[in-house]
Parts: C-alpha cells; structure tokens; sequence
C-alpha cells in the first residue's frame, strides 16, 4: 500500500501545511491503518506519531462505538460523502474526549486514502462563546441606545402633562385626562424596564431530561385559560415527534420562550377586529431526526417583508404600545441551547414562529448499522 507522495518542494509545503493547522489530522489506507498524524493529533490524543503510524483508526475509539459507530463512519467516508458530527473518543490514558469529525477519502495514483479532521469540541465551544459574547455586547450597545431613545418619549409626555396640570383648574376634565397619561406613560416605563432586566438577566441553562410535548403544553395552558375567552383556541399538534418526545432543555427557559411566540400569535389575532374560525393559534411539535422543531402559527395581520428582518431586533416592534423584546429573549434563549428561531410570516396570511432544538447526541449512526454493507467495517 503506498502512502501520499511527499517528496518535492510542493509536497514538503503540504506536509508542513498539515503539520501547523491547529486541528488533529489523519491519514489511513483503505483498511482505516493510520499511514499519517500531524503534531496537533499528538497533543490532542497524547500518542507519539510513532506510535500511532501503523495502527487501525479504532485505537482512538471507544470499544462500545467500534460495532456501529466506527462501521457506519467507515462505510460513509468510502462510499457516501463521508461523515461530519460529534463523536466521544479517546485519549492514550484512557480519558474521553469529546469531538467534532469530519471525514473524507480521496484518490492519488490509483490509491484510495480516508482523511480525518478532529476538533475538540471544548475549544470549538470557546470559540462559539467568543462569537455570541461578541454578538450580546454588539446586541446590548444597541438596546441601550434604543433604550435611551424609547425613554425620552414617555419622560417627555410625562413632563409636558405634568406642567399642564399646574396650568389646569382642579376641576378640570383636562385635568383628569392628564393625570390618565401620565399613569399610561408611567407604566409603559415600567413595562420596558421590566423586559429590560428579563433580556438581561437570562440566566444560564440547567439542562434537565424534559418530555417536549409536556413543556410546550405547560407554556400555553395559563395562556389558554386567560385568553380562551377572547374567543382564541389552542391546540397542539405532536404527530411529528418521533421516539419518546424527549429533549435535553432547560425546562423554565423554554417555557418562556414558548409563551413569548405564543403571546405574540394571540396579540396579531386580537389585532383583527372581526370573530371568525380562524381565530386560533396552533402549535405543532416535528422530529427531523436532527432537530426537533416547535412552531407555533396564527392567522393574524402578518409581517411585511420589509419588516421581516428586523423581528429580531431589540425593541422593534409594529405596535407602538409594545416594547418589542419578545422575540429578542426567545432568540438569546435558543442561542443558550445551541438552537436557532425561524420567522415566516405573510401579509394578510399570518405569522409561524419554529423553534429548532438540537436533539440527543445519539443518533440513529451510533446506534444500529445504518446499511448492511457496512457490516465489517470497523473490524
């Protein structure tokens, strides 16, 4: 079995390319024996390359992934487009440590090699923080210019009501509309500070085992109680769940995100004057096997394009009398649990709101051999 040429000055460049990327890489023949390792793989895993050149790609493994795991990481690194996900594996002194995998295969000269990327996922994560650490301060510079903005406009009307009071006879009916705008800019204060403190205060995730259909219908049972009787129904659709429903989330947070998206629908519904069938907010929960999605859809006014993307954006909102931080907090809140939020919305047709969370790590690749001719693979 030949290995990749690296002789001449093209090759030595390459070779010295794979040796100063700051992630571990390897080289194996088709038969997964590791023919290459650049220095990053030695610090990573704790091997010498010496003594990793030679041996099979199970060595890094753990012997309860060697049976399926490894075999269906084989067979699409040879005959598919390879794999790229998360994975355990493990260290010289028998540590674990967790992963992200990308895996390839190439020819040269009629030889076919299986390439290996591996990143530690700790170091991956401190770069995603990095990044959404980055993205709250940049968030936050922007709601408190925002904040500024949307407190000059009440502090105003209550200056300006104030001093027409002093102007105003005690029996006045001005006097008494007055005093009714000063209360209504008063709790509008209190209103954006409120939302204010809870964007800030998010605290972070406690992840606990929770059954998704029981969460989501714990968010909107208060709500249905109170707003049942605008005439508004509820319902839940969990057909999509696949397996036991179950997800790894931080119970509180989500309920709020959930009841924020909800509030949302039921506030666009109120907006239509009109009582009619369509006066409803339904939420259907959906396993891709990848994610599990919670949407949650109404047939209210809409949202223009043009305002479409800015739905995110601390205090936008197109109701004057609303802070609009709702789906701020709901977008921060599934940044926490490496989730994403996702708006479609029509003019004159209605708004859904999903939720994508992350599922269980176990996939089906780890738990059962993913094609038949896999079977060997990993031997």
């Amino acid at each position: 079995m030949k290995t990749p040429n690296f002789a001449g000055d093209a090759e030595k460049r390459r070779r010295q390319l794979l040796e100063s990327v700051p992630v571990a890489f390897l080289l194996t023949d088709v038969h997964s024996k590791i023919i290459y390792a650049n220095r990053q793989t030695e610090y990573l895993f704790g091997y010498k390359q010496s003594e990793l050149i030679g041996e099979r790609i199970r060595l890094l493994f753990l012997k309860e992934d060697l049976i399926y795991f490894l075999t269906n990481i084989l067979y699409l690194t040879l005959y598919k487009e390879g794999f790229e996900g998360e994975a355990l594996l493990r260290q010289k002194d028998g540590k674990h440590i967790f992963v992200h995998l990308y895996t390839m295969s190439f020819k040269e000269e009629g030889e076919v090699f299986l390439a290996f990327t591996i990143q530690e996922i700790q170091r991956l994560k401190k770069l995603e923080q990095e990044s959404l650490e980055s993205e709250h301060w940049a968030s936050i510079g922007r709601m408190v210019e925002e904040i500024a903005h949307q407190v000059r406009n009440p502090i105003a009307s209550i200056g300006g009501y104030a001093l027409r009071l002093q102007k105003a006879s005690a029996d006045s009916r001005k006097r008494q509309t007055y005093l009714n705008q000063i209360l209504e800019e008063t709790n509008r204060l209190d209103a954006l500070v409120q939302r204010v403190e809870e964007y800030v205060q998010v605290p972070r995730p406690i992840f606990g085992r929770e059954q998704v259909e029981e969460v989501v219908a714990s968010a909107i049972e208060p709500l249905s109680r109170d707003f049942g009787k605008n005439g508004i129904s509820f319902s839940i659709e969990a057909k999509g769940l696949d397996e036991d429903g179950y997800l790894f989330i931080d119970r509180a947070l989500v309920v709020k995100a959930v009841s924020h998206v909800v509030q949302n629908s039921i506030q666009a519904i109120l907006e239509r004057s009109r009582a009619n069938s369509k006066q409803a907010v339904r939420v259907s929960l959906l396993d891709d096997g990848e994610t599990v999605r919670v949407s949650v859809s109404d047939k209210g006014p809409g949202i223009s394009k043009r305002n479409l993307q800015y739905v995110f954006e601390p205090f936008f909102s197109t109701r004057p009398d609303h802070v609009g931080l709702g789906l701020t907090l709901v977008r921060r809140i599934m940044w926490e649990h490496g989730g994403k939020t996702r708006v479609e919305s029509h003019l004159g047709k209605g708004t859904t709101v999903t939720l994508y969370f992350p599922k269980d790590r176990r996939r089906k690749v780890r738990r059962e051999l993913i094609s038949p001719e896999a079977t060997g693979r990993g031997d």
